[in-house]
């Protein structure tokens, strides 16, 4: 079990292997398809996404005394072209569920950034590890407004690595 702290270094990513389990605690942003249009063409970001990790995730409507509604990871495939722009401005890792595709793997071993996967199903248990939850940007989005989440030891899998690992890839 590995335990990392927001915002992550390359230090930090470079050290990672497919498969390690990681425990997340921090600051994490949440944007899904349509914040990662706009945000791929903002130049003057409200968020600083240097060492950045971005949750595919668009959780439900918290009910009445919780901080978030259930909120278990997307399939990440949507995010492929969108995400490289997001590297560039500083983004080391995204958390998703489900393979991505070689251009984006390429790009993200390029850009010495990591993909981990959280395990889809699970949004009760992974709102759980959320302790706040505020909008940031893009509030008209709804559900896929970019949020900060500030999470406590939240699961995840490494699912591709800068060397080359691959958790869906078996020899």
């Amino acid at each position: 079990m590995i335990r990392l702290k927001t915002p992550l270094s390359k230090n930090d990513v470079k050290t990672l292997k497919a498969g390690d389990q990681v425990l997340i605690s921090g600051r994490i942003y949440t944007a899904r398809d349509q914040a990662h249009a706009r945000l791929k063409d903002e130049k003057n970001l409200a968020i600083n996404l240097e060492g950045s990790v971005i949750y595919y995730v668009g959780p439900t409507p918290e009910k009445p005394g919780y901080i978030i509604g259930s909120s278990g990871p997307t399939s990440s495939y949507r995010m492929d072209e969108l995400a490289v722009p997001l590297m560039e401005k500083g983004v080391v890792a995204m958390i998703g569920k489900g393979e991505r595709s070689d251009a984006f793997i390429e790009a993200m071993q390029k850009h010495r950034a990591v993909y981990f996967m959280a395990t889809g199903g699970a949004g009760a248990l992974l709102a759980s590890k959320i302790k706040s939850s505020r909008v940031v940007m893009y509030d008209d989005l709804d559900a896929e407004a970019v949020r900060e989440l500030e999470v406590e030891d939240f699961p995840c899998y490494v699912a591709y690595d800068i060397h080359g690992g691959n958790l869906f890839k078996h020899d």
